[in-house]
């Protein structure tokens, strides 16, 4: 069984607010289990989850490109 974690167990796992993580769960921005009124997310999901939001860096020859177009 995949390991499940807490609002607050996933808050500090990502270091982020509670508020922050039932904001995600409000919002179903998260896939989440209902057990009761009690929430529950699988770890894979969150990680999933902060994986989603990475954003590449840019190449220095990138930059000077996009601030180019800027100009």
């Amino acid at each position: 069984m995949d390991e499940v974690l807490t609002i607050e167990q996933a808050a500090a796992r990502i270091n982020m607010s509670e508020r922050y993580v039932r904001r995600l769960v409000a919002e179903r921005r998260i896939p989440f289990h209902k057990l009761g009124r009690s929430v529950r997310i699988k770890a894979a999901d969150l990680a999933a989850h902060v994986e989603s939001g990475r954003v590449e860096p840019l190449t220095a020859s990138g930059v000077w490109r996009d601030l180019q177009r800027v100009a």
